[in-house]
């Protein structure tokens, strides 16, 4: 699935991304982690992997990184 960074604080590498509905989702560390990134700038096109869980959209991100064509 495809989304836009929205929100990154290097300090606890969490954040959020918005789906392209406009939905915020937030992401923990250990998404951050999985993508082996080192930097997230709002309006950066990721690509997110879910898994079933708990929040709003009812799904948890459980990683996030730069989608490439």
């Amino acid at each position: 699935m495809q989304a836009t960074a929205y929100t990154y604080d290097p300090e606890t590498r969490s954040g959020s991304v918005l789906l392209d509905d406009g939905t915020p989702v937030e992401f923990g560390a250990e998404a951050f982690d999985a993508g082996g990134l080192r930097l997230l700038r709002p309006g950066q096109r990721v690509r997110i992997e879910t898994a079933p869980g708990a929040g709003d959209a009812g799904f948890t991100i459980t990683l996030v990184t730069l989608q490439t064509l």
